[in-house]
């Protein structure tokens, strides 16, 4: 499996705007939903005069883009959305981490979307940063992904309340499904967790070690990427009290402390599972280290053993003239019968005093 890190982007100025990712060849798409209790009009693959065109500022209006690599396009939108400079170059620069930031008459958020491949070994991630306006939900993602296909059917069927409410609701809704990622993807590396710790109980293969440090390492990343989301969901709780941005309605401040909670609940699970695997390393390192003591006991015994058994027929192999056993027609056998008690005697006291 390779090496799982963050993709550490070139460094840029902070007002240069340049996409830094992986997925320069997706192409550019804009999404539009303008909707309210009553009724959705949905827009594919608009332009931003279209979408100038087509937002309607009595209603909620959602903006999702898919691919980042069209520069212009993004800064031709943001430019008229009349955004800071330092924000449009945060959704473009993904190797920035989790951040949000009050800006003018906009929230930013950006936070990290983690998931595990195919393979199940190794992990994508994305960056995908929101807007917050008025009336206005921007979402910018840097491919076209299913993360939020099931908050647009509920746009479409009218199911549950997110047209009733306004467009806080539907960040909370956007950023709910995010966090969902973390717990699929802890979930699914949670399964080579048991995995490892059964085979660090049975097996001697070292390559156990590396993946461990592997599985170590993804979880060390996911903890990076929840603490600073942890951090930033924190910071919502104040702006109830922030008389320029009250497009937030106080209402739904307590969903917001329910994601909030829940980065909770998923930092504690990441650091126990961390713990798992530190008892899985430390109970291989345990076996391997009894294995080891075994085999040096056994190796002492028969050390022992033989000890004297060389030491007497060393006497005997001296080929000195006097000695008088030499001359003795049964000597051969009496000292094969010595060496014989000898060994028998050892083996017994061994036993006796529980060494092996």
């Amino acid at each position: 499996m390779r090496k799982i890190k963050y993709k550490k982007g070139r460094k840029i100025q902070p007002t240069q705007v340049e996409y830094t990712g992986i997925y320069k060849d997706k192409e550019t798409e804009l999404q539009l939903f303008v909707y309210n209790d009553e009724s959705l009009i949905e827009f594919q693959k608009i332009s931003t005069d279209e979408f100038f065109k087509s937002k309607v500022d009595t209603k909620s209006n959602w903006l999702n883009i898919h691919g980042l690599n069209n520069v212009e396009l993004i800064k031709s939108l943001t430019e008229n959305l009349k955004l800071n400079p330092l924000i449009v170059s945060d959704i473009v620069n993904i190797s920035r981490g989790t951040s949000l930031d009050e800006l003018d008459n906009t929230l930013f958020f950006s936070v990290k979307s983690i998931l595990p491949n195919e393979d199940k070994e190794s992990i994508s991630i994305e960056q995908i940063s929101f807007l917050l306006q008025e009336d206005l939900v921007v979402s910018f993602q840097e491919k076209r992904g299913d993360f939020f296909t099931h908050i647009r059917e509920r746009l479409r069927t009218n199911t549950g309340i997110v047209r009733k409410k306004k467009v806080d609701f539907l960040l909370y809704l956007l950023l709910d499904a995010i966090i969902e990622n973390f717990y699929i993807t802890i979930e699914a590396k949670e399964n080579k967790i048991e995995e490892l710790l059964a085979l660090s109980k049975v097996s001697d293969d070292p390559f156990i070690m590396q993946d461990i440090e592997k599985a170590r390492e993804i979880f060390h990343l996911l903890k990076r990427s929840v603490i600073p989301l942890r951090d930033a969901l924190y910071t919502i709780k104040t702006i109830k009290d922030d008389d320029e941005l009250n497009f937030i309605e106080p209402s739904n401040f307590v969903y917001f402390g329910r994601l909030h909670q829940k980065t909770l609940e998923l930092i504690e699970q990441i650091e126990y599972d961390m713990n798992a695997l530190d008892s899985a390393s430390n109970f291989f390192y345990t076996a391997q280290s009894h294995r080891m003591n075994e085999v040096m006991k056994i190796l002492t015994v028969i050390s022992s053993v033989f000890m004297p058994l060389t030491f007497i027929a060393g006497i005997y192999g001296m080929n000195f003239d006097n000695l008088p056993e030499l001359h003795w027609k049964y000597s051969y056998f009496f000292v094969l019968g010595i060496m014989f008690l000898i060994v028998l005697s050892m083996i017994y006291y061994f036993k006796k005093k529980k060494w092996f």
